[in-house]
């Protein structure tokens, strides 16, 4: 399933910072804003599951952009569809429609509603942030602005999604943030119980909490916040941004569950690098948006739906489903399986996985592992997260597994 030329097994560690990318990373020094500090390399292309750096070196990427490079780099089914599609048509603003916008609409909506027998509507931006931004909005079209948000979410970083996100680090240079929003710990459903009442909007949840570590809830934990949002007349809003097309090894990883949300939100990998966002509404939640509403120039532009038509279809006709599950569940299983003190568990579903360590060492197995050319990262002190092309394959990731106990300070 992967497409590259290359030798299976990554390069050998090698220092950065030669000539050519420090020529790139002085230049975005000095060109670009310090949001993201200093960039880790410079890279310059890819190619399936790898990329290369501006002096040549490979490395295995086992982040997929955050979750994002849905088919590798440089899939060719991809490349062709982006490139059909820019000699035909990139942006015709939302006064007008296309066929692929439409098309993907109607995909993108069956595949939410699945067999629940509800219609469905969606509203195309160009992030997970702005898609999150647009339920948002729905949500105060019920009437009610509560909203309850989980202890260690993210929804993003515009004003509306910051407000919901947890990190206080992330939220407190911008206060005041929009208000009544009702915190809960992630996976407690007494704690859920006893804050719902009859004047709450939506229950705002990640399936997996990534950039909190890769957090499961416990089983029947999903079910639960369904039935009580049902009960009180609030909105179950999924935000399917990271786990969402496939991640998971299902269309939605809310379908794990067997839950119907309201709301779901979409990104990331809907595109497979090309930015595109999307907000679903189920039923009745689908008409809280109307004419004048809410709005976006570059949202469903044709580019960014043939892009995101395309990825589903190599999802569909290469089985990837299928083979994400049974890909993560060997990684998963490859990893606890060297036995080592040093790792705890590995949690997470699919090609969606958080290595928790027994000690606050992440950064520094990133630091190792980067050197050796693999990109992963570190979002908990404790937790590495791996987040692959979907198209990854067992051989690809064997040299992973076989190099983490060097890492730690340990044999396999």
């Amino acid at each position: 399933m992967s497409r590259t030329s290359d030798p299976a097994t990554p390069a050998q560690a090698h220092e950065p910072g030669g000539a050519a990318s420090a020529d790139l990373l002085a230049r975005y020094g000095d060109a670009l804003m310090t949001t993201f500090g200093t960039p880790a390399r410079a890279l310059v292309r890819g190619e399936g599951p790898y990329v290369w750096d501006a002096e040549g070196r490979r490395y295995l990427d086992l982040l997929g952009g955050i979750a994002v490079n849905a088919l590798g780099h440089a899939h060719p089914r991809l490349v062709a569809a982006i490139a059909d599609q820019a000699a035909t048509l990139v942006h015709v603003s939302n006064l007008f429609t296309s066929r692929v916008q439409v098309d993907l609409a109607e995909k993108l909506d069956a595949l939410v509603a699945g067999d629940s027998g509800l219609g469905a509507r969606v509203f195309f931006a160009n992030s997970g942030t702005e898609a999150n931004e647009a339920a948002f909005k729905a949500t105060r079209r019920t009437g009610r602005t509560k909203v309850i948000a989980m202890e260690g979410s993210f929804h993003g970083r515009t004003m509306g999604a910051l407000s919901l996100t947890a990190t206080e680090a992330y939220r407190a240079p911008f206060a005041p943030l929009v208000p009544d929003v009702t915190w809960v710990p992630f996976g407690d459903a007494d704690a859920l119980a006893a804050v719902m009442d009859d004047t709450v909007a939506a229950v705002v949840v990640e399936p997996i909490q990534g950039e909190s570590g890769v957090v499961v809830p416990p089983d029947g934990w999903l079910a639960r916040a369904r039935e009580l949002c049902t009960a009180h007349g609030a909105l179950l809003w999924l935000d399917e941004v990271q786990t969402g097309v496939g991640r998971t090894g299902t269309w939605l990883a809310a379908e794990h569950d067997g839950v119907v949300p309201d709301l779901v939100t979409l990104a990331k990998g809907l595109g497979g690098g090309v930015p595109i966002g999307a907000c679903v509404g189920l039923g009745a939640a689908g008409d809280l948006l109307q004419a004048g509403h809410h709005g976006s120039t570059f949202g469903g532009n044709p580019l960014a739906c043939r892009a995101a038509l395309e990825v589903i279809a190599v999802i569909e006709e290469d089985d990837l489903l299928a083979h994400v599950t049974a890909t993560g569940d060997w990684l998963a299983a490859a990893i606890e399986g060297l036995g080592l003190p040093q790792i705890s568990h590995v949690r997470g579903r699919g090609l969606l996985r958080g290595v928790v360590l027994t000690a606050p060492v992440a950064k520094d197995v990133h630091a190792k592992a980067l050197a050796d050319g693999f990109l992963i990262n570190a979002p908990r002190p404790d937790v590495l997260r791996l987040a692959p092309p979907l198209i990854v394959t067992r051989e690809q990731l064997e040299p992973f597994v076989a190099a983490l106990p060097g890492w730690l300070g340990a044999s396999a």
